[in-house]
């Protein structure tokens, strides 16, 4: 079966998985849509693969400005077949020592940019019958960590907006998957996380072992982006695609840790859940 040529609109492909998810559509031979904040970086990313590779300059946090600016790129490229929501951030910090403001920004890049983007598209989408919108979240979406609670607080959202999201648009043959990496050779736990400075001794025993560790991995984590990008064009091409896709095997142990966790905690605490409702 030939490979029918889609429309992606990719965020935050500068650097990252976003930056290989687009190289992969792009070898692939698809068209590519990719935001970018720096004139450098849309230089950059139209060189790719010129013809296919659109650069658009867009902070996803300016939500006002979404709407013209995917209407604009969908004048020039062609009508966003794939919206893959990727941009955002990591921030770590105790959440006592973190500020509203660093709540704020995490959720604006990681959770309402998406949201904003989700809705220039489906206008579009909804009138043609068809596409799929993939939210990168991360197994910080359904398992968490200390340290990065604002962080897994945004994915969580995510996920369950992409899940909502995912029944209310099925019958208009649209479909809506997370894509939940695990740990990825990027630069997510180095230079692009925003981090809190510590000043609070008593969470020092749990907080300083565990920057230090992310800090040390940053550069060797076990997933490769190029594998997550052939993931991805596997998962745009299923016929029935899933509502929640994990990548690696790191997410997947964890998961599945997490899962066993709480069937356990459901078995024991089963009485008292039961004991609220109204006798029969």
């Amino acid at each position: 079966m030939a490979t029918t040529f889609k429309t992606f609109l990719i965020t935050g492909v500068s650097s990252g998985l976003g930056q290989a998810f687009a190289k992969g559509a792009l070898e692939a031979g698809h068209r590519v849509i990719g935001t970018v904040r720096r004139e450098a970086d849309a230089e950059a990313f139209a060189a790719l693969a010129p013809g296919r590779a659109h650069a658009l300059s867009l902070d996803v946090t300016r939500f006002d400005a979404i709407p013209a600016a995917v209407a604009d790129a969908e004048r020039q490229a062609g009508p966003v077949d794939v919206l893959v929501n990727n941009a955002g951030y990591g921030h770590e910090g105790v959440l006592e020592e973190s500020s509203m403001e660093d709540l704020q920004r995490q959720f604006a890049a990681n959770l309402f940019g998406p949201v904003a983007m989700i809705k220039a598209v489906l206008p579009g989408m909804r009138t043609r019958r068809r596409g799929h919108i993939v939210n990168v979240t991360s197994m910080g979406g359904f398992i968490t960590m200390p340290g990065i609670s604002f962080y897994c607080g945004s994915k969580f959202a995510l996920e369950g907006i992409s899940e909502s999201l995912g029944k209310e648009v099925a019958a208009f043959g649209i479909r809506v998957t997370a894509l939940a990496p695990g740990q990825f050779r990027t630069d997510w736990a180095g230079r692009s996380m925003d981090r809190t400075p510590r000043s609070i001794a008593d969470y020092d025993a749990v907080m300083d072992p565990i920057r230090a560790a992310r800090q040390n991995k940053s550069g060797h984590q076990p997933g490769d982006p190029a594998r997550a990008a052939q993931a991805l064009l596997r998962l745009i091409e299923a016929e029935h695609p899933p509502v929640r896709l994990f990548l690696g095997s790191d997410a997947l142990g964890l998961v599945e840790q997490k899962l066993e966790s709480m069937k356990t905690e459901l078995t024991t605490w089963d009485a008292l859940s039961r004991s609220t409702s109204f006798d029969a």
